[in-house]
């Protein structure tokens, strides 16, 4: 079994404490960081990444990718949990990067979706069929840079709009207390079973899981495994990947009311 740890920081939280811009504008807050700023908001993803990772999670046990888009979809930080950029699949880091801008493209202020829940729906003969192929990834930003600076501070991706749709597990939108939709974090690098549970142990551990609303029974954007009946509405769901994820996703952490 792995080393269970937990984060005591709050992803972003400084970060924005960094802005003027309150989550009551009217435009959402702005959690790119500026670049003075970029070294903490890479280094609070990289914990976060790592703790997730460090728990038990199903799947392979494979390194991972993490990216925050803001709501623009600006990507903010990316990170890696290996000790080099080839330590985790690296064609993984633009999914993890992708997932972020799905997350927070196909989310609302009153409603989330997780990559996750995308998934039946965008098969052959479902309703969104072709949604994964409508905002294509910018190439351009996607593989520029040194790959020897991938997941760190200098990435290339950082400051720029990636783009791209990813329609299974490890996007989650960010909502903070007050239920404002800020951007998502995208995750990859494992089975997609298994991303989907580190993205929610770091979006919870990052204290942005205020939730609104979602197609789960527990009215959020968890997982719903195909063939859990009850589980939520009909249409988004997910296959099991079998390595032990499905066990995992039902004992993670609920996600939290916003304040009334």
């Amino acid at each position: 079994m792995k080393k269970l740890t937990q984060s005591k920081s709050l992803l972003l939280g400084c970060t924005l404490a960094l802005t003027s811009i309150t989550s009551n504008a009217a435009e959402p807050v702005d959690i790119c960081p500026d670049a003075a700023s970029r070294a903490f908001i890479h280094n609070q993803l990289e914990t976060l990444l790592k703790d997730a990772r460090n728990q038990e999670n199903g799947g392979f046990d494979f390194d991972m990718w993490a990216t925050v888009v803001n709501r623009a979809g600006v990507v903010c930080a990316v990170a890696r949990s290996g000790g080099d950029s080839g330590a985790q699949w690296p064609g993984s880091r633009v999914i993890s990067a992708q997932k972020a801008n799905t997350a927070n493209s196909f989310s609302l202020p009153q409603f989330a979706l997780s990559t996750a829940n995308l998934h039946q729906a965008t098969q052959d003969g479902g309703s969104l069929f072709g949604l994964q192929h409508s905002n294509p990834v910018d190439t351009s930003i996607a593989y520029a840079g040194d790959a020897v600076d991938y997941g760190t501070v200098d990435d290339a991706m950082v400051g720029k709009k990636i783009g791209g749709v990813n329609v299974f597990g490890g996007g989650l939108a960010l909502y903070d207390a007050n239920g404002a939709l800020l951007g998502a974090v995208g995750v990859s690098g494992d089975s997609s079973c298994a991303d989907h549970n580190i993205a929610w142990r770091m979006r919870h551990a990052a204290n942005l899981d205020f939730v609104p609303a979602g197609p789960n029974a527990a009215k959020n954007d968890q997982i719903i495994y195909t063939g859990d009946t009850g589980a939520g509405a009909a249409g988004f769901e997910h296959p099991d990947c079998g390595h032990g994820e499905k066990a995992i996703a039902a004992t993670l952490p609920a996600t939290q009311a916003v304040a009334k």
